[in-house]
């Protein structure tokens, strides 16, 4: 009995895992990437070939919306997300759908406060608004951080999808990811922000055929949309309306609406890749519809990945594939699914994988472009000739992007050696996001924020989640915190026996420990980048308080209008100081005499 039991498990593991492409699935695949290279060498080799530094990152300013909307869709719509969310919503429930909520918020707080300081200004990195609102060392702090982020996050992007093109094609990981990477970094670099946007649409328009697709066999293998919902309703996958404010709660209300909130804005209202987009346009209403249509984009997409979880369970709610060791890593979860229920349908397979390879190339396309303009602005230009050509600037961008993007595909080859790499890069995300984004809050909304306060508020802000986040990755990797999935169930696996089930029962309850960290190192990862934002603003306002005395008046340009009615004192509008009283103007102009005698 056991050993029938045993053939049968190894058969039906082999029966799924042997999903290789056919030629039709390779054509769709290579026709992918050859469009992608081809709207690069259009946009570099013809009309204005990208020869000016604004025209490379900026698009001339001649984008439309909707193209602009796709990109930043597409570009934050990473293999991360098609094959992690849909995993996580089967294994602890759909509380992450309360993002809706937190997209909405998003959209109203980085359409009022955040992009009428950027669009008035006209910048192409962010981070010179740091500069003029504070100080150069302020500026270049915060470019660090972000540099070093993306550093760790775009190989992980590019791994994933490799992982799953391979497992598909049984072609070396170590020959894929160098292969599509080149062309990803080929058609950025010659193409610039034109041929990253309208690559984009192109790769968004064939992940979204592998979402649509993967949804509608789904449903229908279900049995139909109503056996998926009163599945999830049963599995509790829909218990998500929990109120408790234990901040150690994985997945409360709270956490959701509040902490990814703010997480969200760290990576759109202030990051560059977004803001670089959201100027790419020619008037304030475009830039701003550009934000609404990303937001209501990233709630569908979200929507589509939250239901292909319920798809899985309503698929798997007897079986789980977890507890049965067929699947070890959430993100296996989705392609295993893939290959269980359309092994037999010519070309899914290759669409789905085009669709997580195509969300993969968006996000590092996008971000090997902004992360050009950053390195550029903020450090490389200090040391160039004042009279530097902007087709000089443009080539030393393209030079940028080739590097970075050579640098981010060689770190692939270490990630696959560093299993815990990307709960890492996920609590890095929020040590660098909290500050960087309490910074820019600092300055826009706070008139009497000065540089001293922002500077030692970032790094106050980085301490104290630092302290947080690295000890709880600590703890995670030695099985000290743990998150407790929703039920699952094996009563209905055919080859397994109560045997088999048993044991894993007991490895999984043997695996437990009586003890557990403090409270403050199990607090749910969603509140990072809020933390770190709040801890960067306090100190920094109060250090300001402190030291602000002499301080110039802020330009009221650099000052978000929800908080023009702060600046009731002395202003600072088009470069000419003006003054509140005519006593405080006699004390500015002795304190400057004094300094000038000395």
């Amino acid at each position: 009995m056991e050993s029938s039991t045993t053939t049968t498990l190894i058969q039906t593991v082999s029966r799924l895992s042997k999903v290789s492409f056919s030629w039709y699935d390779y054509i769709l695949f290579s026709v992918m990437l050859v469009l992608s290279a081809l709207i690069g060498i259009y946009f570099g080799c013809f009309g204005s070939k990208q020869s000016s530094a604004n025209e490379y990152l900026m698009g001339g300013k001649t984008m439309r919306v909707i193209p602009i909307a796709i990109s930043l869709v597409a570009s934050h719509t990473s293999g991360i997300t098609l094959l992690a969310l849909p995993a996580d919503i089967y294994r602890y429930g759909a509380a992450y759908w309360l993002g809706g909520i937190s997209m909405a918020i998003l959209c109203v707080v980085t359409i009022y406060v955040y992009l009428p300081v950027f669009y008035n200004l006209q910048i192409i990195s962010t981070y010179e608004y740091l500069e003029r609102r504070f100080d150069k060392k302020t500026r270049s702090f915060a470019s660090f951080l972000y540099a070093v982020s993306v550093f760790l996050y775009l190989p992980i992007v590019v791994y994933i999808p490799a992982l799953a093109f391979s497992a598909a094609s049984g072609i070396d990981v170590h020959l894929i990811a160098p292969a599509v990477c080149a062309v990803c970094i080929f058609y950025t670099t010659i193409g610039g922000l034109k041929a990253v946007v309208w690559t984009d649409t192109l790769q968004f328009t064939v992940t979204v055929g592998a979402i649509i697709t993967v949804f509608i066999l789904g449903v229908k293998s279900a049995g139909g949309f109503l056996q998926v919902w009163n599945k999830a309703v049963e599995g509790q996958r829909l218990d998500i309306f929990d109120f408790d404010w234990d901040p150690t709660k994985r997945d409360s209300f709270w956490a959701i609406v509040i902490g990814l909130t703010v997480h969200w804005m760290g990576h759109t209202s202030v990051n560059q890749s977004c803001v670089q987009k959201f100027l790419a346009v020619s008037t304030f209403k475009k830039s701003s519809l550009s934000v609404a249509y990303y937001c209501f984009g990233m709630t569908v997409v979200k929507t589509f990945s939250v239901l292909t979880g319920f798809i899985m369970f309503a698929k798997y709610s007897d079986c789980d594939p977890f507890t049965t060791k067929q699947v070890t890593r959430n993100d296996q979860l989705l392609p295993y699914y893939v290959m269980d229920v359309a092994r037999n349908i010519p070309g899914l397979s290759g669409l789905f994988i085009a669709g997580v390879f195509s969300a993969g190339l968006s996000t590092l396309s996008a971000t090997l472009n902004c992360l050009a303009g950053t390195i550029y602005e903020d450090f490389i230009s200090k040391f160039m000739h004042k009279r530097i050509t902007q087709k000089t600037a443009s080539n030393i961008l393209k030079i940028i992007v080739v590097i970075t993007g050579v640098a981010c595909t060689a770190l692939v080859f270490v990630i696959e050696h560093m299993g815990g790499l990307l709960k890492l890069a996920i609590g890095l995300g929020g040590v660098t996001n909290g500050p960087l984004l309490g910074l820019f809050t600092l300055g826009m909304i706070f008139p009497r924020a000065n540089a001293k306060g922002a500077f030692y508020g970032a790094i106050f802000g980085l301490i104290l989640i630092s302290a947080l986040v690295f000890p709880n990755k600590y703890f995670e990797t030695q099985g000290l915190i743990k998150y407790p999935p929703k039920p699952l169930s094996t009563e209905r696996c055919d080859f397994l026996n109560e045997t088999t089930i048993f044991e894993n029962v007991l490895n999984i309850r043997n695996s437990s420990t009586h003890f557990q960290p403090p409270a403050i190192f199990r607090i749910s990862f969603y509140y990072y980048t809020l933390i770190g934002a709040l801890t960067t603003i306090i100190f920094g306002f109060i250090i300001s308080c402190m030291t602000n005395k002499n301080d110039p008046p802020v330009e009221k340009s650099l000052i978000s209008p929800v908080s023009y009615f702060l600046v009731s004192k002395d202003t600072k509008s088009n470069g000419i100081i003006e003054y509140n009283t005519v006593e405080k103007a006699l004390e500015v102009v002795s304190i400057n005499s004094e300094r000038d005698n000395k």
